[in-house]
């Protein structure tokens, strides 16, 4: 009796262990790192346009390496196939087809250089590297410069950049800032640099580009003091101790001990040096580079675990990666007393919010700023508060704004779906003022509005590229977002004003091609017509792309042509493949037939099938479209990033879900691509999206539950989400085509 005791004692022990041992590792599978599978080089390669280097979610300062050469490749400052560093500078535009930012280029140098880039008579050294010395991850960004034997490396704050280098032994050791160098579009006007002590210089750079008028004002410390420093204006050595002009630089000079770390802060601000230099007390009072490292890796933990994944590794590895550029724009703007520049030229007040800006409007409305309701609501709120300060500034609300400019680059209105997306998902704003803005922007007499006001579309025009068509469907989908606002808002006169442009898109419906066509100002369809071309009338597409963005009458599309014509052409729509003899312009990238994932306005269109009763094609083509056109290598994008774009539709999609309509709080559901998905919802609830036999191979809908019970919908809101609770996917390997009825 005593040894079966003693047998039961161990056995329990063993029992009571192992469950600790299983409690163990569960808390450490709910406590991974999921910063690790993120790769900040997926799209530094190929069409993706993005940038390796550090900087945090919606950060001020995106520090990163500069191959230092120009071309549409290097848009961000960096092309993985190039083997030279010229600099690391400190402002990026993540994932555009456009050539500016590279603000204050930092380089470290030593007696071991004797390259140089050239630009405009200018001296330049550049370093080679090899991605062997070369590493990457959220916040962080180190290299190896071979040609000096510096190892670089970077962090950063919001405001601030934090460089690291660790010198060899030298004589010659310098830090080179260059206010003088620009890529691209970019080009100095006004740069300022004053020696304040040994340790600490100021200034700021002035530049013009893309956008027109940008300024940067920066205060940048040294760890250690340098032994000299020199001015240059002109590659002219300067004796004062400020210098002032287009191309000017500070070298400074230091001894060097083997394997010394000097380190170097620069602070960020639109509006003030002294802006510049509160930002630097507040955020890096230290000289911790590692300590800052970890508080930057923190962050991101802090951002990626808003969605808790299960699957494979490459699934999380692509999930994560994605999400972390979903989060690299908008940029802060303002400091943190809330001062910036704005649109206006003149310096303003945030007051009680963060004021953002890079707005890549037509690309992020789609995906992206829904995806921000549901993971970052308040920073919602604060992109809210500052589309209505851009009007204040200017009269109108952004529409690809950049640096406290407005570039007018691309077409519609899109603010206004930012905005009605979060009133309807109860994000706080001022619903009046908001309403006023968007009417002003859709009522302003530039952008060939006036016209689409006075005729119901927007006509072709000789000069340039019109975009007619694709203004006139935009501008409609535009006009029914602020008539919903203005019924919810009881503004009856509004309402019915914008109900009726809401329907312009059928003014350029033609039932001979059954598509939308160009139309001239006396009410003829142009000809000759094909609908595969790409010419001046659609914007970076063709009548097959821009066909279905109607989504705020999808029904009304669907009747206008007939449901089965309607379901012909979308079928065609990924079938239909360009000859080799067609003309691709350079962004119909990701071609599926006619469909180009590269390119936006594509990007609802697989979710249709679920509008016509064929849900199974839609999980047919979604996973396609992840399997064919995402990958986490550096040429991991099949176009442009687009700020965040691309990166939500898989997001959304890897979870089963896309918001068809961006402005009616509605998702579109699919498969989902991962095992199981979690959403950490402000208001603490959770929200889970759950599958069964999850494969390759199982990617049809066989059934869905919600919290427990059939659910027998192709749709979910986002008040059901908020909810929290669990939808749940059965999945197979064979299309169901009568789940919806057996629910």
């Amino acid at each position: 009796m005593r040894n079966y005791s003693c047998l039961l004692l161990i056995l329990c022990l063993g029992i009571v262990s192992c469950k600790e041992e299983n409690i163990s590792k569960s808390t450490e599978d709910l406590e991974e790192s999921l910063t690790k599978y993120v790769n900040t080089f997926t799209g530094t390669d190929g069409p993706g346009n993005t940038y390796p280097g550090a900087v945090v979610p919606f950060g001020m300062v995106q520090l990163s390496p500069d191959n230092g050469l120009p071309g549409w490749d290097r848009i961000a400052g960096y092309f993985y196939p190039d083997s030279t560093i010229a600099g690391f500078s400190h402002t990026h535009l993540s994932g555009t087809g456009a050539g500016d930012m590279y603000d204050l280029l930092v380089m470290p140098l030593n007696s071991k250089f004797t390259e140089s880039l050239t630009p405009e008579g200018a001296y330049r050294p550049y370093s080679k590297f090899s991605h062997d010395q070369e590493e990457a991850s959220p916040g962080y960004y180190s290299v190896d410069l071979l040609s000096s034997g510096i190892k670089a490396e970077l962090t950063t704050t919001q405001r601030v950049g934090f460089h690291q280098y660790t010198f060899p032994k030298d004589k010659k050791s310098q830090i080179v800032l260059d206010l003088g160098y620009s890529l691209n579009w970019d080009k100095p006007m006004e740069t300022k640099i004053t020696i304040e002590d040994t340790q600490t210089i100021s200034g700021y750079r002035k530049s013009k580009g893309w956008a027109a008028d940008q300024r940067v004002y920066f205060v940048m410390t040294f760890s250690k003091p340098f032994d000299s420093a020199q001015l240059f204006n002109n590659s002219e050595e300067i004796i004062e101790q400020t210098v002032e002009g287009k191309f000017t630089k500070i070298i400074a000079n230091y001894q060097t001990e083997e394997n010394e770390k000097i380190r170097v802060k620069v602070a960020l601000s639109s509006a003030s040096i002294e802006g510049a230099r509160q930002s630097l007390k507040a955020e890096i009072p230290h000289w911790n580079f590692n300590q800052t490292v970890k508080e930057a890796d923190s962050i991101w933990e802090t951002y990626l675990s808003k969605i808790k994944i299960e699957g494979t590794q490459a699934q999380k590895e692509l999930f994560y990666t994605n999400l972390y550029h979903v989060f690299l724009t908008p940029s802060l703007h303002s400091d943190i007393d809330g001062a910036y520049k704005g649109a206006d030229g003149n310096t303003h007040m945030a007051e009680g919010y963060n004021k953002y800006d890079t707005f890549s409007l037509w690309d992020t409305f789609r995906a992206t700023h829904p995806l921000y309701t549901i993971l970052a609501p308040k920073e919602t709120e604060d992109m809210i508060k500052s589309f209505l300060s851009h009007y204040d500034e200017t009269g109108l609300l952004p529409v690809w704004s950049m640096a406290g400019n407005e570039t007018n680059m691309m077409i519609g209105y899109h603010a206004v779906p930012v905005i009605v997306d979060a009133y309807f998902k109860g994000i706080p704003l001022d619903a009046k003022k908001a309403l006023e803005a968007c009417v002003a922007s859709a009522t302003e007499k530039g952008r060939q509005i006036d016209i689409y006001m006075e005729l119901g579309y927007v006509p072709t025009s000789e000069e340039g590229e019109s975009w007619s068509v694709s203004k006139t469907l935009e501008y409609a989908y535009n006009d029914w977002c602020i008539a919903q606002l203005a019924k919810d808002l009881g503004d009856i006169e509004i309402q019915n004003i914008f109900s009726k442009r809401a329907e312009n898109w059928k003014n350029l419906y033609d039932s001979e091609s059954t598509f939308f066509r160009p139309k001239n100002a006396k009410g003829v369809f142009e000809s000759p017509f094909s609908a595969k071309a790409y010419t001046s009338e659609f914007c970076e597409s063709n009548a097959w792309q821009y066909f279905w963005f109607v989504p705020h009458d999808i029904e009304g599309l669907i009747q206008t042509l007939g449901k089965d014509q309607f379901t012909t052409k979308l079928d065609s729509m990924f079938t239909y493949y360009p000859t080799p003899e067609d003309k691709l312009p350079i962004f119909s990238t990701g071609m599926i037939g006619q469909y180009a994932h590269g390119n936006e306005p594509s990007h609802h269109v697989a979710y249709l099938f679920n509008n016509i009763g064929q849900p199974w094609k839609t999980q047919e083509m979604v996973r396609k479209i992840i399997n064919t056109q995402y990958s986490t290598e550096p040429n991991g994008y099949c176009g442009n990033e687009d700020c965040g774009q691309m990166s939500a539709w898989l997001v959304f999609s890897s979870m089963g879900m896309y918001p068809v309509n961006p402005a009616n709080g509605v998702y579109s559901l699919t498969s989902p691509y991962v095992l199981n998905a979690t959403i950490q919802l402000e208001n603490g609830k959770y929200f889970k999206v759950t599958t069964e036999n999850q494969s390759d191979e199982n990617h049809y809908i066989q059934g869905i539950l919600l919290n427990g019970k059939p659910y027998n919908a192709l749709t979910i809101t986002h008040k059901q989400i908020l909810e929290g609770g669990e939808l749940h996917f059965i999945l197979g390997d064979t299309p169901n085509k009568v789940f919806l009825e057996d629910n």
